[in-house]
């Protein structure tokens, strides 16, 4: 891969959001009502709870900070991919002498960008407003991190796998298929809790080992180093599944012309 394409590629999607405050409002907006809604719901029901049960209803504000980690990565590739039909410029990049590798590695540093920038917000709100500390996952955080990002450009590039072979019809699972894997990856609460036969499900996502490792170390301050290489595992598997369903599905749309009638429409 050449770093100068994937500067270039990142370079033109920071000049789309800084030309644009809409697109930056909207890059933290969402986060921010998600965060005050599950602040306010913890401090509710931490004054109505023990104060045994009320420092478990931390979990939620931790929960909901390494949900949007994840979901930030995958919006980093998907969105990305459809700010350039949006602006007609899908052609142009695939026209251009840029390898799909360099094109899918510009998304991810897209998604890292993303995630630094809602993370900050996130962190700097949940600090002031509802007394809550991120970084009491300590040096855990790192690993948390890395493992959901590359989660969620495993999400990423399915979803535009999946918006390159139905169109712009297709547009809605940019947004959706996070969502279709929250209730089983155990976000708020742990797989335990969740009915028997929904458990092997849940273990099978690598998200779902960080939000149980997550929850062990906020209740405990340790972490079995197990969760985190299962986890590690199953996102190289996720990782070159997606990759590989992405570029079937690339080459089956050059093959039969869908990419220029998608890029036209």
């Amino acid at each position: 891969m050449n770093l100068r394409v994937i500067w270039a590629l990142v370079l033109r999607y920071i000049f789309l959001y800084t030309r644009n405050p809409v697109r930056l409002v909207e890059m933290v907006f969402w986060p921010v009502v998600d965060l005050l809604v599950w602040g306010n719901l913890t401090l509710f029901l931490q004054r109505n709870t023990t104060h045994e049960f009320g420092n478990y209803i931390l979990f939620l504000l931790g929960a909901m900070i390494l949900w949007d980690i994840m979901f930030r990565a995958q919006q980093g590739v998907a969105i990305s991919f459809l700010e350039d039909v949006w602006t007609r410029n899908l052609l142009n990049v695939f026209v251009a002498p840029v390898r799909t590798s360099e094109y899918l590695g510009a998304t991810f540093a897209v998604g890292v960008l993303r995630i630094m920038v809602t993370g900050v917000v996130l962190g700097l709100i949940a600090w002031f407003g509802y007394s809550f500390n991120v970084f009491v996952l300590e040096w855990w955080l790192v690993p948390f991190f890395l493992n959901l990002m590359l989660f969620g450009w495993s999400l990423g590039m399915i979803s535009t796998a999946l918006i390159l072979r139905w169109g712009q019809a297709a547009e809605s699972l940019a947004w959706a298929v996070p969502f279709f894997i929250q209730p089983a990856v155990a976000v708020f609460y742990p797989v335990s809790d969740m009915p028997s036969w929904s458990q092997p499900i849940a273990w099978a996502f690598p998200a779902t080992y960080i939000f149980e490792g997550m929850r062990e170390v906020m209740r405990t301050g340790t972490m079995n180093l197990t969760l985190l290489t299962q986890a590690f595992v199953l996102n190289i598997i996720y990782l070159s599944a997606a990759g590989g369903l992405f570029l079937w599905i690339l080459q089956l749309t050059r093959k039969r012309g869908l990419l220029t009638k998608f890029a036209t429409q």
